[in-house]
């Protein structure tokens, strides 16, 4: 257990400074077999990136350095409980742990509120604040029904 409050310091850590340096209060650390392996801190602002949240920024690191999109055997320790987006890309890498600090409640309470997201997920396209069309699906499934059929493909 103390080696997951020093990686979570780490992360903390790594939240204040990159307010320092201009970004937002959110960091993460990657770690694999007790060893940090990548680190990452919000730059939406500062990159002009609304993608460059922690969490995604330590993937992208993460990823690049072990040389696979798969880091299965990796825990992540963010300063905060992730957004919709970030959370999705824990789960799409197969990070086997995570540890948060601040909760969602928290981040809303400072202006960082993902609740109008949860609550979008869960209505129907057409009933969600971003107008939705969807548009030449019979020619979009081509492309689903060629990756069915491609016979070296590496499923993720």
């Amino acid at each position: 257990m103390d080696s997951n409050k020093k990686f979570m310091r780490k992360a903390i850590a790594l939240s204040l400074k990159n307010i320092e340096n201009g970004g937002g209060p959110f960091a993460a650390v990657i770690v694999k077999e007790g060893k940090i392996i990548a680190t990452g801190a919000n730059r939406v602002t500062a990159n002009t990136d609304p993608t460059a949240h922690a969490e995604v920024n330590a993937i992208r690191k993460a990823a690049k350095k072990l040389g696979t999109f798969d880091l299965s055997g990796c825990e992540i320790y963010t300063s905060c409980e992730p957004c919709p987006m970030c959370l999705g890309a824990v789960y799409w890498a197969h990070l086997d742990k995570m540890y948060y600090g601040n909760t969602k409640a928290d981040a809303k309470n400072i202006g960082f509120d993902d609740s109008f997201i949860y609550d979008e997920i869960e209505l129907k396209p057409e009933n969600r604040r971003l107008q939705s069309v969807q548009l030449l699906p019979d020619e979009a499934i081509k492309a689903f029904e060629s990756w069915v059929n491609t016979t070296d493909k590496i499923d993720y």
